[in-house]
């Protein structure tokens, strides 16, 4: 329970690898806010089973991760209510695919908002409390697709090539102060995330789901496997350890081998 007495903050964790992060950071004796949406009930089991793990607090924050003003506020809340935050995970994240003449622009706005502003507001806030403490960890999940890019992906691309970009700048800026920052990309992890994109991309290349799954999804990756939420997890609790504090500015990649070439 190396993790006793700190808090985490995990934006989009209600289902996916957000919630593999905040299981395994209440594993290690964290507490946990969650941020997401989803069934209230099953909301608060889940907040129910990280306190059992942590012997902590879990709480869940409904803010919207296109509105700077609920960002700040949670980040606000979390300080006050749990502590911290010491440890914060940018995992919130939504896709589209379509090919960039046909791109909703509705569609383009919420995923930089999602996937890459929300990123900013959130260790906009959080900075200062660890410069405080003396301590933190800031890690964002980008992708594979912050290395390379694939067809039909101009919004999501972009979004993951600036959560690298501001990753190591923040690392930069907050290098002397006990901060470390860092992004994992994997490369395709089985979420919901990649399961809804598969209709999608089967309407825009004409292909069967399985055609999708074996040719498109897991064609890049040479071990033609899926990466899993605990794995990235387990990858993101290293880097909270000690033993982890001078991988700073990093973007580590966990693709199966996806970006080697």
């Amino acid at each position: 329970m190396f993790l006793k007495g700190k808090t985490a903050l995990v934006t989009g964790s209600t289902s996916g690898i957000g919630a593999a992060y905040a299981k395994a950071l209440a594993g290690a004796g964290a507490a946990v806010m969650i941020n997401g949406f989803g069934d209230d009930d099953a909301i608060a089991r889940q907040c129910a089973d990280l306190s059992a793990a942590s012997g902590a607090a879990a709480l869940h924050d409904g803010a919207d991760m296109t509105k700077p003003e609920t960002i700040a506020a949670m980040v606000a809340r979390c300080h006050e209510e749990l502590g911290g935050p010491d440890i914060v995970i940018n995992n919130a994240g939504i896709q589209h695919v379509a090919p960039v003449a046909d791109f909703p622009i509705d569609k383009w706005d919420a995923i930089i908002a999602i996937n890459l502003t929300s990123a900013f507001h959130v260790m906009r806030a959080a900075v200062p409390l660890m410069r405080k403490a003396g301590w933190g960890r800031i890690i964002s999940t980008a992708s594979a697709h912050s290395l390379v890019a694939s067809p039909n992906k101009s919004a999501y691309v972009a979004a993951k090539h600036g959560v690298v970009g501001l990753t190591k700048t923040v690392a930069l800026e907050t290098a002397t102060d006990g901060i470390t920052v860092n992004c994992i990309s994997p490369g395709y992890v089985w979420t919901g995330l990649v399961e809804n994109q598969i209709p999608d991309t089967m309407a825009a290349r004409g292909l069967t789901r399985e055609q999708v799954v074996n040719d498109v999804l897991l064609a890049a990756q040479p071990t033609k496997e899926f990466v899993t939420p605990e794995q990235v997890a387990a990858f993101a609790l290293f880097l909270c350890r000690d033993e982890a504090a001078s991988v700073t500015g990093a973007n580590l990649s966990m693709d199966g081998g996806w970006t080697t070439a």
